[in-house]
């Protein structure tokens, strides 16, 4: 199964946050999965610990070798994905989360994400 993580999913795994739920690190950690980061994640990351809004150990160095030890894939941004992002309704305001909306829905895979705001969109979530 193809699983997109969001950013505070990403985060919560890779921090080994109690916040995550078993069933949800299982999947994570099935290797039958594929495990997708997008950039619009690491982006978001970078900029939160550049305002000093989020800690992470080594910084953004530190978070892209977790993902890589982690092996998980990094999803970039596409013209495909800035087109359905453009046409998506204005639900959701955070710019990261509509781009990860629009990855998954383009994509046509699930996006693990705890965000209420997400589910009212026409997307498959865990």
């Amino acid at each position: 199964m193809d699983i997109l993580l969001d950013t505070c999913s990403a985060l919560w795994f890779l921090n080994g946050d109690e916040k995550m739920p078993e069933s949800e690190r299982a999947l994570v950690l099935n290797s039958g999965n594929t495990i997708y980061v997008s950039i619009a994640t690491v982006w978001e990351v970078a900029i939160k610990l550049s305002i000093k809004k989020l800690d992470f150990d080594g910084g953004i160095d530190g978070f892209l070798e977790a993902l890589k030890v982690e092996d998980f894939t990094l999803l970039g941004i596409y013209p495909e994905h800035i087109k359905t992002a453009t046409s998506l309704p204005y639900i959701h305001r955070d710019p990261f989360d509509r781009m990860l909306i629009a990855q998954a829905m383009t994509e046509n895979i699930p996006i693990m994400t705890a965000d209420s705001e997400m589910l009212k969109y026409d997307i498959r979530t865990i």
